[in-house]
C-alpha cells in the first residue's frame, strides 16, 4: 500500500473531493484526521473509512480561525504520534464580480481558502521537519490559471494558493517537505452544485461548464483523489512546487 504507516490530515474531509481523498488514502493504508466545520459530514466520511477497514478521527473546526489548526494538529499527534501528509482541501465560494462581492464575502473566501491553507501548513510543518520530511498538497483550480467570470474572490484566492504553494516548496525543500497543488476542473461536488444554483438557470450554467471541457463532462471527486494520492505518495518523490491540472482538457482548450 502506497501510504502504509502514514498519518494524513484532510481539511474539507466532510464531502466532495475531501471525502474522496479520505477514502483513497485509507485504501492505501493511511490513518486519517478529518477536519471540517460540517461535523455530520465529517462523521459520515469517518464511518465510510471505518467500514472500508481504515481508521479516522474527526475534528470539527473552521480552518480559517486562528489557533484551531494548532490545536487540531496537536490532537492528531496525541492520537497518532505524527503527521506525514496534509491535504488542504477546505474551500468556499460565493460568486460575484469585484463590484458585486461584498468586503465581508471577499474576506470569508480568502479566510477559508488561503487562510486555511496557510494556517494548516504552519501547524504541520514543524512536526514534518522534526520527522525528516512530509508532503503537502494544496487545492487550486483551473480557473486560477485560465481565469473565469463571475467568481472574482474565489479565483483570486486560488491564484494566491498557487503562489503560496510554490514559495512553500522552495522554503521547505531542504527539510524534505514536498509541496504541490492540484488544480481541478469543474468537479461534481456539493460546492459546484451550489455555484450552479446561484444562476437564474442552473441547468444552463451546468451545460456551459460541461461545454468548456473538451472531454464534455464534469469531473468526479474520485478522479481528483487519485491525483492527490499521487502527489502525496513516494511516487512523486522528485516532484515539488508544481501544479497538476486535472481539468478534462479545460486549459488545453
Amino acid at each position: 500500500m502506497r501510504l502504509a504507516d502514514n498519518v494524513a490530515v484532510i481539511t474539507g474531509g466532510g464531502s466532495g473531493i475531501g471525502r474522496a481523498v479520505a477514502l483513497a488514502f485509507a485504501r492505501e493504508g493511511a490513518r486519517l484526521a478529518l477536519v471540517d466545520r460540517d461535523g455530520p459530514g465529517a462523521e459520515e466520511t469517518a464511518r465510510l473509512v471505518t467500514e472500508a477497514g481504515g481508521e479516522a478521527m474527526v475534528r470539527v473546526s473552521d480552518v480559517g480561525e486562528p489557533g484551531t489548526a494548532d490545536a487540531d494538529a496537536a490532537a492528531v499527534i496525541a492520537r497518532f504520534g505524527r503527521i506525514d501528509i496534509l491535504y488542504a482541501g477546505a474551500g468556499f465560494s460565493v460568486g460575484g464580480t469585484v463590484l458585486t462581492t461584498s468586503p465581508e464575502d471577499w474576506d470569508r473566501v480568502f479566510r477559508a481558502n488561503v487562510g486555511g491553507t496557510w494556517l494548516w501548513a504552519r501547524a504541520v510543518v514543524p512536526t514534518m521537519k522534526a520527522q525528516g520530511g512530509g508532503a503537502i498538497v494544496t487545492t487550486a483550480s483551473q480557473l486560477a490559471l485560465a481565469g473565469g467570470a463571475g467568481n472574482s474572490a474565489y479565483i483570486a484566492a486560488k491564484g494566491a494558493i498557487l503562489s503560496l504553494t510554490r514559495t512553500m516548496a522552495l522554503d521547505f525543500a531542504p527539510d524534505r517537505i514536498r509541496v504541490n497543488a492540484v488544480a481541478p476542473g469543474a468537479i461534481d461536488t456539493p460546492m459546484l452544485r451550489r455555484s450552479f444554483a446561484r444562476n437564474a438557470d442552473p441547468a444552463a450554467a451546468e451545460a456551459r461548464s460541461v461545454g468548456r471541457h473538451p472531454l464534455r463532462r464534469l469531473g468526479r471527486p474520485e478522479e481528483i483523489a487519485e491525483a492527490v494520492l499521487y502527489l502525496a505518495s513516494d511516487a512523486a518523490a522528485f516532484t515539488t512546487g508544481t501544479t497538476l491540472a486535472v481539468d478534462g482538457g479545460w486549459l488545453a482548450g
